[in-house]
């Protein structure tokens, strides 16, 4: 297996461009060659013989790439840290991953006051401080090391949209076999990539940084998304192509919209988790072609759409890969789903199942071994995310682990009920999730993020008018929020919104079962939270 370190050196005499910043422009060759100087500077300040964990704390910035090249090189191992995290779980994260160098600027470093990340703080480097440059300048000679594909080279943590983050393994081999597939994304010596979304979750790195690599493209970095920024920065920078996660699409489609738009060099956005509305519009507004994958960090499974793909539908995996959907109880594979004519999904109970793969490279959780055997059973890798496939083979999401409601006694879950809420043409982003019941089970609840005032006989209508959306479906609370809470890589956090279920914001609802929304009152609150006390229910 090739590394990403000889990914990388294939670029030492390159000099076309490879970053592009703020009013700064690197050649590949200096991209490597500075490379080279982190990787010097990282062994020279530790210089125990042993490669390092390098924690990275900062925005997208040139630092960052530098030092991805440079653990490459020197056969260390870069940890992204989430800027989002604080105190005692910002520690753990540092801890946990045996980082014995941190690499950050004087904004992120206040995150580290006061903590106990187990780094002296002599190896805590500010890019922005005076120290910084001269320390680079007496490194010396880098390190001649030889790293082996089975390596580590990342360790990139989990969103957490469902549980603690855990710290990804992904090796030199992964990556340099992720940055061999960038022709098959449109991607050549002649691209310019747009890495806007955060360098330390696997998105950023894996679907754009190192593609560009092996390629030769220029990559134009942004140090933290911006929807208003989007737009000028792709002509600005001449972006042709662009990767995406969670809701970015849903935000930069809520910006104005100009006749205009599509006038611009962009040809391809990649990514996940967009809706199909979102999708057609984002491809008719900017005039360029969308690819939908479904996948993760760990890298284990992989689902792509084609042109043929129905509508909802994630699509289907590589040829000769064995992914099903399987029963999480039994291990046996679900029954395919049953569609009526209407497109409705109405075998939910038993199409329903866990996405799951066999034969697939797994290379692990860092320092969990709790976490691999969940996600490695019996030789079976168990994804933790909820779907069904058609009769054609195509699967599709349901959602994620936490994600299935049980309301009077049905069994569904929530990504379909979320793909028909986004139809509505107010609605910017959705979730939808389950609350108690007061009596039993559970109820539907969604929190809307609009870009208009809440309608609720509007709302009303637009459900009626679904012919789509099963008879149990239908939200009892809807919950209007100003902005929808996201972890730091733009992905929906439902636990707060769990959390606060019907109690706090503002939050409508249906008292019966017409379709019929009024504000949910005090006085309505106390009258659920004693019926279920009067049911032995802790809401």
């Amino acid at each position: 297996m090739e590394t990403f370190a000889r990914v990388l050196l294939d670029r030492a005499d390159d000099g076309g461009t490879g970053l592009l910043f703020e009013d700064e422009r690197h050649t590949w060759a200096d991209v490597v060659r500075q490379s080279r100087r982190r990787a010097a500077l990282a062994w020279a300040l530790l210089a125990d013989g042993r490669p390092p964990h390098i924690g990275v704390l900062l925005d997208n910035v040139p630092e960052y790439l530098f030092w991805l090249g440079g653990a490459a090189l020197s056969g260390s191992v870069i940890v992204g840290i989430n800027p989002t995290r604080r105190g005692a779980e910002l520690a753990h994260d540092v801890r946990h991953t045996d980082c014995r160098l941190i690499v950050t600027d004087t904004a992120h470093a206040a995150l580290l006051d006061g903590l106990d990340t187990g780094v002296p703080p002599e190896r805590v480097l500010r890019v922005d401080a005076p120290r910084y440059a001269d320390l680079i300048e007496r490194a010396g000679p880098p390190p001649m090391a030889e790293p082996d594909a089975r390596d580590p080279l990342l360790l990139l943590f989990t969103s957490g949209s469902t549980g603690a983050p855990k710290a990804v393994v992904c090796g030199q081999g992964r990556l340099a076999a992720i940055a061999r597939q960038a022709h098959a994304f449109g991607i050549t010596a002649r691209s310019v990539t747009y890495a806007a979304m955060p360098m330390f979750h696997g998105n950023s790195v894996m679907a754009n940084v190192a593609m560009a690599t092996g390629a030769g493209a220029a990559i134009a970095m942004r140090r933290r998304f911006s929807a208003s920024g989007f737009l000028p920065d792709v002509r600005r920078f001449g972006v042709t192509y662009f990767n995406y996660v969670g809701r970015a699409l849903a935000y930069i489609l809520a910006t104005p919209g100009h006749d205009e738009d599509a006038d611009n060099p962009l040809e391809v956005a990649f990514g996940t988790e967009a809706s199909a509305r979102d999708m057609t519009r984002f491809a008719e507004r900017f005039g360029c072609r969308l690819i939908e994958s479904y996948g993760s960090s760990e890298g284990a499974i992989s689902i792509r759409r084609t042109p043929d793909s129905p509508r909802d539908a994630l699509g289907l995996p590589p040829d000769g890969a064995d992914v099903a959907v399987a029963d999480p109880a039994t291990g046996r594979e679900c029954p395919r789903a049953r569609f009526g004519p209407d497109g409705e999904l109405i075998n939910p109970d038993e199409a329903i199942g866990e996405i799951v793969a066999r034969g697939v490279e797994f290379e692990g959780y860092y320092r969990n071994p709790a976490a691999d055997a969940e996600r490695l059973r019996g030789g079976v890798y168990w994804s933790g995310d909820l779907g069904y496939r058609d009769a054609d083979g195509f699967f599709y999401f349901a959602g994620r682990g936490g994600d299935r409601l049980r309301v009077d006694g049905e069994n569904f879950a929530a990504a379909p009920v979320e793909r028909i809420l986004s139809r509505w043409p107010p609605v910017v982003m959705c979730a939808v999730y389950p609350v108690p019941d007061p009596r039993t089970g559970d109820q539907v609840m969604a929190a809307l993020e609009l870009d208009a005032p809440f309608a609720p006989e509007a709302f009303a209508e637009f459900l009626a008018a679904q012919p789509d959306l099963g008879t149990k479906w239908a939200p009892r609370f809807v919950r209007v929020v100003p902005s929808m809470p996201l972890t730091a890589t733009n992905k929906v956090d439902k636990r707060p919104l769990r959390r606060d279920a019907w109690r706090g914001g503002d939050v409508w609802w249906r008292p019966g079962r017409d379709l019929r929304y009024e504000p949910l009152t005090d006085d309505a609150r106390r009258s659920l939270e004693e019926e279920a006390a009067a049911h032995g229910r802790r809401l």
